[in-house]
């Protein structure tokens, strides 16, 4: 039963490191300079968004909305 129990053990570790890799991965790809207006909407970012969010994209509000619908874009392009 030991055997097993090293087998999970390692495709666990070997899951931790695959997806801390891509996590790592998608962080060296995105952008290092926050957008001053939403690429959604057009409004404003607020300054304390753009310091707090490095990279950030859209306001809040949209934010909140592409997350509540698991979406990366809710408007067409």
């Amino acid at each position: 039963m030991s055997r097993y129990h090293d087998q999970a053990a390692e495709v666990e570790l070997l899951q931790r490191e695959i997806a801390l890799s891509n996590q790592a991965a998608k962080l060296a790809a995105a952008p290092a300079v926050s957008a001053y207006e939403c690429e959604e909407c057009g409004e404003p970012i607020p300054e304390a968004r753009r310091v707090a969010v490095i990279g950030c994209r859209c306001c809040v509000a949209c934010q909140e909305e592409m997350e509540r619908y698991g979406k990366t874009r809710f408007t067409p392009r």
